[in-house]
């Protein structure tokens, strides 16, 4: 899965989050608030509910309430009860000619203890198609001795509630629409110098080292990395161009050296051929041999040449580690004394002196100042 896929169901899985749990807050609050009128409408409808089944003689009743009592909902149904939990009157308030759904009540009814306590309920409705059950309020009878219920529908407070919850899911789903369209264009926007970044990158890899990246402005993260990229980049191609050069010296080196070595080879060979014919004339061989002896260390100069580019091409870091000066120059002395016996060396040096520094390096640095003192001074 790319970066961008990634970034993209992030975000909206987060703004999905958000929405259903401000669209569940929202939809909580309003039931909890639609209840709670709803309950209030229960206790403020006893008196009109009475009144209105003790003078009426039907089941159905009517026209309603008086208009005074107008805030009844449709389809509100009461009933009265004696003490023994006979059922005296019973109605619901139509405010049409259509049959209206009742609630079903438990049995036995549930009876508050007070005279003025209310037991507030939900119940079922006998016609499930047509509304969303009940919410039933049981009380004493006002100024008798009986059970007042009342149950007011809730199938204004359904369809509201499923308004609300349909309203929010188009609406949740059209802001989840425009989000991803809006974050698809604009992280395809900002990951656009990444992609360009590995478009460049592949062409550096494919050998081309004078490409760089863009941007690389230290005003944005991605700028930032591309002026990382470029420096790095930048020594990356130092180091190659250095590579490259070193490996020209040593060819050329390598090249001028096996010419070079043709000749002291071929002089060897032939004082070599010399030394079996002239072994009975003291002049041609010593001729010969002094031939030999030049030539070895001729070429001897130029390994030690070689040896030393093959070094520096190894890149060894030097240490620095504490060296007893004394003791380098005094085995370089004594070196030189035995590769020039003829040479008269002298030595003045304290016991020690303790230098930082690597080791080898020092003993090649004073091994070729007298090697050079040797080679170049007169005896």
């Amino acid at each position: 899965m790319s970066l961008r896929t990634r970034l993209l169901l992030a975000v909206l899985a987060c703004v999905a989050v958000g929405l259903v749990a401000a669209g569940a807050v929202t939809y909580f609050s309003l039931r909890d608030f639609l209840m709670e009128r709803v309950d209030q409408q229960l206790r403020s409808a006893d008196r009109p509910v009475v009144m209105a089944l003790t003078n009426s003689t039907g089941s159905t009743i009517q026209g309603g309430p008086s208009p005074g009592d107008s805030s009844l909902p449709p389809g509100t149904y009461g009933q009265i009860r004696d003490s023994s939990g006979n059922v005296i009157s019973a109605g619901s308030f139509s405010y049409s000619q259509q049959d209206q759904a009742t609630p079903v009540l438990p049995n036995p009814l549930p009876s508050p203890t007070g005279s003025r306590q209310t037991i507030v309920f939900s119940a079922k409705s006998t016609a499930g198609s047509t509304a969303s059950g009940f919410r039933v309020l049981v009380e004493k009878v006002p100024g008798a001795d009986g059970l007042l219920v009342i149950g007011i529908p809730l199938s204004e407070t359904r369809q509201t509630l499923g308004r609300l919850l349909a309203i929010e899911v188009v609406v949740s789903l059209a802001v989840l629409g425009v989000l991803a369209a809006a974050a698809w264009w604009l992280i395809k926007r900002d990951l656009r110098p990444l992609e360009n970044m590995a478009v460049t990158a592949d062409a550096i890899a494919a050998g081309d080292l004078a490409r760089r990246v863009q941007p690389a402005e230290p005003r944005t993260e991605v700028g930032r990395l591309g002026l990382s990229l470029n420096t790095m980049l930048n020594r990356i191609e130092e180091a190659f161009a250095e590579r490259a050069r070193t490996e020209e010296k040593l060819r050329r080196l390598l090249a001028d050296a096996s010419h070079e070595l043709r000749t002291p080879l071929t002089s060897i060979r032939g004082y070599s051929e010399v030394f079996d014919r002239a072994k009975d004339d003291p002049e041609d061989l010593e001729l010969a041999m002094r031939r030999i002896e030049e030539e070895s260390k001729r070429m001897g100069v130029m390994v030690e040449e070689l040896l030393v580019l093959a070094r520096l091409g190894e890149g060894r870091q030097p240490e620095s580690a504490p060296v007893d000066l004394a003791r380098v120059v005094d085995d370089c002395v004594n070196d030189t004394r035995a590769s020039a016996p003829t040479r008269t060396i002298t030595l003045d040096s304290v016991e020690t002196v303790d230098v930082l520094g690597d080791d080898h390096q020092l003993h090649q640095v004073v091994h070729n100042l007298l090697s050079n003192a040797v080679r170049h001074t007169p005896p």
